[in-house]
């Protein structure tokens, strides 16, 4: 599965997460104003000079970027033995991931991936009791399709109290539970603990299972490989890089990191390899 992000939306979201109009970015890099507009909208590939002087006008690391443009770099598979079931979802052609960790006879849902009664199908199909489900944070392409779970299933949805106001559909008061940083919810035998990583969105939350030699965590659109979601607003963009690298990054190097969007990776690939895990 390719990147979900290609190099022009990783500098544009470095740079509007910062607040640079295109001019101050050109001040600050020395390159043309029309140079970088037509790197933003991936009309060419970079040159490594142009690779270098925007990881070092935005704060990226210019390694990690330009093993991403211009050596093709992407994440190793998830290795062999993990036990989490990934459904695709499709929102105006736009592809989103939800999970399904279960051990024990028992599941929980990680988003929704716009596609309930695929959550719902495999619920049936391995013979699975839901018990709840944990949202990353509160767009629709996560969370879009609750009504229909919980008519089946009537169990706590947990999501940040700073991230309701995002939902289309809230669900009643005593389904909605909060995520505080540290909760633990079991699955079986399992312990998922949940991380808040504001960023993405103000009560965006993450959610790591424990479970033996390859921990993993779901993060949403809190990392990509390669990569972060867009801070939603803005002004949250420091908040993001805070939460990505002490709340994720800061993992056990093996940790399977699974997002809402493009291939899963690991907490060691991204410490090598995403231009936002460190400051330049």
């Amino acid at each position: 599965m390719p990147l979900e992000d290609d190099f022009c939306d990783i500098i544009k979201k470095a740079r509007m997460g910062q607040g640079l109009a295109v001019g101050e970015l050109a001040q600050k890099t020395g390159l043309p104003e029309t140079d970088i507009a037509a790197l933003e909208r991936g009309s060419r590939t970079p040159v490594r000079k142009e690779v270098e002087a925007l990881a070092a006008g935005l704060g990226l690391k210019p390694a990690a970027l330009a093993a991403i443009v211009l050596d093709g770099w992407e994440p190793e598979g998830t290795p062999a033995g993990v036990s989490v079931e990934t459904v695709m979802g499709d929102i105006g052609g736009y592809a989103v991931k939800g999970y399904v960790v279960h051990d024990s006879g028992e599941a929980l849902f990680v988003d929704t991936a716009y596609n309930p009664t695929a959550m719902l199908e495999i619920l049936q199909r391995l013979g699975l009791r839901l018990t709840g489900i944990c949202l990353t944070h509160g767009h629709a392409d996560h969370a879009e399709g609750l009504h229909v779970i919980l008519d089946r299933w009537p169990v706590p949805v947990y999501l940040g109290r700073a991230d309701e106001p995002l939902l289309s559909w809230r669900p009643s008061k005593e389904r909605l539970t909060s995520p505080e940083d540290g909760r633990t919810i079991p699955v079986g035998r399992c312990t998922v603990r949940c991380l808040a990583t504001p960023g993405h969105t103000p009560g965006g939350t993450c959610y790591r299972v424990e479970q033996g030699p390859h921990d993993i965590c779901f993060v949403g659109d809190t990392l990509f490989a390669g990569s972060i979601g867009r801070a939603n607003p803005f002004s949250l963009y420091p908040v993001h890089l805070e939460s990505v690298r002490r709340r994720l990054l800061t993992l056990p190097p093996r940790t399977i990191l699974f997002p809402g969007h493009g291939p899963a990776t690991t907490v060691a690939e991204e410490v090598a390899h995403n231009p936002f895990g460190s400051a330049a």
